[in-house]
């Protein structure tokens, strides 16, 4: 018996998305909640994993668009689709060019040995094996060309045609003299054979430029900012946190807290926590904006900034406002990890009503963060630097940060936004209001 593996919901407003790469090969016999798939939306990246044990036969291939309840592989659990070694006709009759995008579908979804055949060299009509064939005529520097028209491959045909040269003219590298790519390319370039003192150069073998499709993630977040300049009216508050009792706090407390809840006591709960408290007392900073009404939040799910290899994402943090130091510490870690290995959950993802992002953990100074819609603020934090600072009369060294506070200004007044951010900083400088509350 067949049993369907199907597209997820995929959380708040996200309906498809893009398979990146499978994990298993067709033929594989997996086990229940084995990982099967890896799938880009246009939130984030996640694994769609295997219901059941039984043998996968793939039916979508990799970079298919696929939307939720979409069937993207089958999984026999009687082991009647276990791969043959029978290699399909097809695949040993007329194999694709492996750069071709048809030839990376169709190996994706070949059954494993045939694939395999498929990839062995094969001898060619002079006993040499073919892989070592075609990479024959890159290899062999060679006599002059001069060569016929036909004898050119169909990519160096086309390559001549386009830039308008004569194959006479080109000198081949390749097996024979034959004309290769990286001839005409260097040809074509001559600014790439001379120097200026007149010598010839080595000529370059690679395209000035790369071409890369964006992934789904990237262009929803290309989108979702260009939306945030668009429709919201954003101005940026800036003020100076001095965190010398803060870093105190820390070192005093840091292991006794390490050994109490089983986890390090970080900058982020602790700028959670006066962000959470600074929100109680300005809770129109934690609102948004829904067509001509103001939608209040009563509790704050708060999202952090993430840097993952995809691109940025934002987990949130739910109920923020209820959770103690401990709970918030673990909470961040735990979801940034996932973030980085792309595990995230649709849910993860939702609901958010503030955000913190922190770009001083790659160096930054200070910056301008936008928005993250529909929310009205978001607060960057930046990297901690030892400066001079005037206090009661004298220039002290201390440990500063910028922080800045990105809002809508159709929303938050500026009265209320430089509030907001001064509650803030009060708080980091004297950590114990966030325990009094005051």
């Amino acid at each position: 018996m067949d049993v369907e593996v199907r597209i997820p919901q995929l959380g708040e407003s996200v309906s498809e998305g893009v398979i990146v790469r499978w994990l298993k090969t067709d033929g594989d016999r997996v086990k229940a909640d084995e990982p099967l798939l890896e799938l880009e939306t246009e939130k984030a990246a996640m694994d769609i994993a295997a219901e059941i044990a039984g043998v996968l036969h793939i039916v979508q291939p990799v970079g298919a668009r696929v939307r939720v309840g979409d069937i993207v592989a089958r999984l026999a659990t009687d082991g009647a689709g276990v791969a043959s070694d029978a290699a399909p006709t097809a695949v040993t009759a007329a194999p694709a060019r492996a750069d071709t995008p048809a030839a990376s579908t169709a190996a994706s979804a070949a059954p494993a040995p045939a694939r395999a055949r498929a990839e062995a060299p094969t001898p060619d009509a002079t006993g040499m094996p073919a892989a070592t064939a075609a990479r024959a005529p890159e290899a062999a520097p060679g006599a002059p060309s001069g060569k016929p028209d036909d004898a050119l491959s169909p990519a160096v045909r086309k390559l001549v045609a386009e830039r308008g040269l004569s194959p006479a003219d080109i000198k081949g590298t390749g097996r024979e003299g034959r004309l290769t790519k990286a001839d005409v390319l260097a040809e074509d370039a001559p600014q790439a054979r001379t120097r200026p003192d007149g010598q010839p150069a080595p000529a370059r073998t690679e395209p000035d430029v790369e071409r890369v499709p964006m992934s789904e993630l990237r262009r929803a977040i290309a989108s979702r900012l260009v939306e945030a300049q668009r429709t919201a009216a954003i101005l940026t508050t800036f003020n100076e946190v001095d965190l010398t009792e803060l870093r105190a706090l820390r070192k005093r407390y840091r292991e006794r807290f390490r050994t109490k809840h089983g986890i390090d006591l970080g900058l982020m709960s602790l700028f959670v926590r006066a962000t959470v408290l600074a929100l109680r007392e300005v809770p129109v900073v934690n609102a948004r904006i829904d067509g001509t009404d103001i939608v209040y939040h009563r509790r704050v799910h708060l999202g952090i900034a993430v840097s993952t290899p995809r691109g940025l994402v934002v987990p949130v943090v739910r109920d923020a406002d209820g959770m103690s130091l401990a709970a918030l510490e673990t909470a961040v870690n735990t979801l940034a990890e996932r973030a980085r290995e792309a595990k995230l959950r649709p849910d993860d993802l939702a609901g958010g009503t503030f955000t913190i992002t922190n770009g001083g953990v790659f160096g930054s100074l200070l910056s301008t963060p936008l928005l993250n819609p529909p929310q009205a603020a978001i607060l960057g934090m930046h990297k901690i630097q030892e400066r001079p600072i005037a206090l009661d009369g004298q220039v002290v060294i201390r440990p500063m940060m910028y922080v800045a506070l990105s809002y809508d200004h159709r929303l938050i007044d500026g009265a209320q936004a430089v509030t907001f951010l001064v509650r803030v900083k009060e708080q980091l400088e004297d950590p114990a209001r966030m325990l009094l509350e005051v």
